[in-house]
C-alpha cells in the first residue's frame, strides 16, 4: 500500500506524528508519506491557493525509513493532498488519511473542517479517503487504534465513489473505548456570537465565536456514539444535489417564462 498522510493541524501536530508512527509498525506498505500544511490551517474547508505558488519542504530528521518521509506545505490541507496526488510525489497514493486531528469534527463541522477537506479531495482524485478526529488534545493513540482496525477490515468493504469515511473517537483511554458504532451527522446549534476587542492602537477587531452545542445529537448520530464512550464511524456523500427537490423545481421549470 502507498499513503498519503495529510491533515489541517501542520505536519508537526502531535496526532499526525501519532498516526504516522503508528502505521509504521502496524500497516505494510510500500510508501507513507506526510503532506501536510507547514502550519495550522485549520477550518481552512476545501480552499485552494491559486494566486501563489506552493512549496514543498522535505523533513529529513523527522523520519530515517528511505519509503516515508515528510514533506511540509505553504498551503492548505486541500492544496496538500492535490499536490501529493497530482504531480508532487515520484508515485501515485494508493488511499489518503487525513488526521488525527485535535477536536472533534461531527455534524456541521464537516463543511468547515480542513481535516475532512483533505479526505474530499483524495476522493475527488479518484482515491479511497478515510478522515479520522479526535475529540480532544490527549489520547491520539486511542484514534490511532481505531484508525487501524478499520485499515485491516476496509479490503472488505465497498466504498462508494463519491465517499468519505469520517471518523471521530473520543478523548479516552483505549481501555475506556466502548467500541465502533456507524452513525449519521448530527446538527449544531447556530454558532456563538463573535467576539468584538479592541487592538492596542484603539481599533475594533473580532474573532470568530465558539461552535454552537449539539442540537440534533439523538442516537445514532455521530454526537450520542462520542458521548457514550464509542467511535463514530459516518459515510459522507459527496454527491450535495437534493435529488427530491429536483421534482419540485422541474414544476417550477415547466412553468418558467422569460418574458
Amino acid at each position: 500500500m502507498k499513503i498519503l498522510l495529510s491533515n489541517d493541524d501542520g505536519y508537526f501536530a502531535p496526532g499526525i506524528q501519532t498516526v504516522f508512527q503508528s502505521l509504521r509498525q502496524n500497516i505494510e506498505f510500500s510508501r507513507l508519506d506526510i503532506m501536510a500544511p507547514e502550519r495550522n490551517r485549520s477550518a481552512a474547508s476545501n480552499s485552494l491557493t491559486l494566486l501563489e505558488p506552493l512549496r514543498m519542504n522535505l523533513h529529513t530528521s523527522l523520519s530515517d525509513d528511505p519509503r516515508c518521509h515528510v514533506y511540509s506545505v505553504n498551503g492548505t490541507p486541500t492544496d496538500c493532498v492535490h499536490l501529493g496526488m497530482n504531480g508532487g510525489l515520484d508515485y501515485q497514493p494508493d488511499i489518503v488519511l487525513s488526521g488525527i486531528n485535535a477536536g472533534a469534527n461531527m455534524g456541521d463541522d464537516v463543511l468547515y473542517s480542513g481535516t475532512v477537506a483533505a479526505a474530499t479531495e483524495g476522493r475527488f482524485l479518484g482515491k479511497p479517503s478515510v478522515a479520522i478526529s479526535l475529540c480532544g488534545n490527549q489520547h491520539f493513540d486511542t484514534a490511532a487504534y481505531v484508525l487501524l482496525k478499520f485499515l485491516q477490515d476496509m479490503p472488505g468493504i465497498t466504498l462508494a465513489q463519491d465517499t468519505i469515511i469520517n471518523i471521530n473517537v473520543p478523548d479516552i483511554p483505549l481501555a475506556k473505548l466502548k467500541g465502533i458504532k456507524v452513525t449519521r451527522l448530527g446538527k449544531r446549534h447556530i454558532s456563538e456570537p463573535v467576539v468584538k476587542q479592541v487592538d492596542p492602537r484603539g481599533l475594533p477587531i473580532y474573532w470568530i465565536g465558539p461552535a454552537g452545542e449539539a442540537a440534533d445529537a439523538g442516537e445514532g448520530t455521530d454526537f450520542h456514539a462520542v458521548e457514550n464512550g464509542y467511535a463514530s464511524v459516518t459515510p459522507l456523500k459527496i454527491d450535495l444535489s437534493h435529488y427530491e427537490m429536483m421534482e419540485t423545481l422541474h414544476d417550477w421549470e415547466k412553468g418558467l417564462s422569460l418574458d
